[in-house]
């Protein structure tokens, strides 16, 4: 009986790794918000294990680095894909306007050709 768990301790690390891995492929493609917190993680995992290596714990450090960088990540990532959606919109908008202006340019070029017969 011990031995069954000692398994199953030893095999939980895998396999919650590979349904991690399969729900993360299982999305589309990542957002800004997403890049940015993961960017963010793993350079404040890296700059809190250089920290706190220095003061002794380096895991603590990464620990701590790799959290706050996560959070200001996300925050900068958040602002990208803010901007990025506002690009979106204004780009539809001038598309509209264009689109707008070509129908009244047509209709001017009717009017033009209806009073030129007369």
């Amino acid at each position: 009986m011990k031995n069954n768990f000692m398994t199953c301790k030893r095999a939980l690390p895998f396999v919650l790794g590979f349904t991690l891995i399969g729900a993360g492929c299982a999305g589309g493609p990542l957002t800004a918000r997403e890049k940015g917190a993961g960017i963010g993680a793993l350079g404040g995992a890296a700059v809190g294990g250089i920290v706190g290596s220095a003061v002794g714990h380096p895991a603590a450090g990464a620990a701590i680095g790799g959290g706050l960088g996560l959070g200001a990540g996300a925050l900068v990532g958040d602002q990208i894909q803010g901007q990025d959606n506002r690009n979106s919109e204004q780009d539809q908008q001038i598309r509209n306007n264009q689109y707008e202006l070509d129908r009244q340019w047509r209709e001017l070029e009717r009017m033009r050709r209806e009073r030129g017969e007369y």
